[in-house]
């Protein structure tokens, strides 16, 4: 699905010279190496502050932690999305409030949105899901008229670009009150182990969130708050610090491969590929998602693999229908479009080192495939 030893030999020089750097000078934990790759972050992303930390589930779950909520306090998020989202709001003892997705973009339905508002609900998590931004205006209006938070999940998405209705453009990860990133290797900016990090541009949260991270310490010994242990390694940020020159390039790569396939898939009447919706840039392919209509799609996974090509079904079940987060409270009929698209959805390969025969190869399979089944 990722080709990250083809990415590591066009930049080996470069990253091997900055871990060795950092075993070197023995500064494993908060290094310089980190404050280097924080501030590139914050200028990249447009932010005031990045807080960098162990993980992209701990980005989640401390930008909740610095929210100051309490439990019972209910939390809107998407139906169709990997566990990490909703399983930090249970860590807490908060609410999920588990929502339906738009059938074009999969990410969360505004509408759904609006009916699941109560006066408990204190946060809408919306996740750029396979790399396309959500309709973050619509949701920061919402946001403001109901004095609520939103706290954008861009693990899947560093880089996209959002067109807001005013005209600005902003990059996913600088526009809700808080953000999370993953560094998880297979992102579009991937470090070589585990890595995460906040974005915010509130100063006052910024300031708090940094002693979470930190066991709760603003000075040494001395524990404000409660806090946690999620330190981003110096290593890994030193070889983000070096991968995120890179950024842009790696997720233009990723356009080019994502604009192929659609070109050789989209006129098939059994295929529904990506649609774009925010503007041109608003979409960074962490993967090429397409339905299967009206065809077996897990059969279709099978004879890929038979063929030794690499595919995923991101996701199987709705996190309603998961044995850890079901709730008798859900209707089946508000999560029609989940329950559909988890029956339709498959990933192919996607990542900044795929070659055009690459993609051909793997649409003539497919399309063989529907042609015999």
């Amino acid at each position: 699905m990722v080709d990250l030893k083809g990415q590591y030999n066009l930049i080996k020089n470069e990253v091997d010279k900055a871990v060795l750097d950092v075993i070197e000078s023995t500064s494993f934990i908060n290094g310089p190496s980190v404050k280097l790759f924080q501030k590139d972050l914050e200028k990249y992303l447009g932010v005031r502050n990045v807080i960098p930390c162990a993980n992209g589930t701990d980005a989640l779950q401390i930008c909740l932690m610095g929210l100051r909520l309490i439990p019972g306090d209910e939390i809107i998020t998407t139906d169709f999305t990997f566990a990490s989202t909703v399983e930090v709001i249970e860590l807490l003892g908060l609410t999920p409030v588990l929502i339906d997705i738009d059938p074009v973009s999969f990410n969360i339905d505004i509408d759904a949105v609006k009916k699941a508002l109560t006066s408990r609900t204190k946060a809408i998590i919306p996740v750029h899901l396979f790399g396309q931004a959500a309709k973050m205006d619509e949701l920061m209006e919402i946001a403001d008229e109901n004095n609520i938070f939103v706290i954008e999940d861009n693990a899947q998405a560093m880089g996209a670009k959002y067109s807001s209705k005013d005209g600005t453009i902003k990059k996913t990860g600088s526009i809700g009150h808080l953000s999370a990133t993953s560094f998880f290797p297979s992102k579009n900016l991937g470090a070589y182990g585990d890595g995460g990090a906040i974005s915010t541009n509130d100063d006052n949260l910024a300031e708090y969130i940094r002693g979470i991270v930190n066991h709760g310490m603003y000075k040494r010994y001395y524990h404000d708050v409660v806090g946690v242990n999620s330190r981003l390694d110096s290593i890994q940020a030193a070889i983000l610090k070096v991968k995120l020159k890179y950024l842009d390039d790696y997720n233009e790569r990723r356009k080019k491969a994502a604009s192929l396939y659609t070109e050789l898939l989209i006129n098939h009447p059994n295929i529904i590929t990506p649609k774009v919706i925010s503007g041109p840039n608003s979409h960074v392919f962490h993967q090429y998602t397409i339905r299967i209509v009206d065809k077996n799609r897990d059969k279709l996974v099978e004879y890929l693999n038979k063929k030794n090509i690499p595919c995923g079904v991101y996701y199987p079940v709705p996190l309603h229908s998961q044995k850890a987060y079901k709730n008798s409270s859900y209707n089946e009929k508000e999560f029609t479009i989940t329950n559909q698209i988890c029956k339709e959805v498959i990933s192919l390969p996607m990542h900044s080192e795929l070659k055009k025969d690459q993609v051909q190869y793997i649409v003539e399979n497919i399309l063989s495939f529907i042609r015999e089944n």
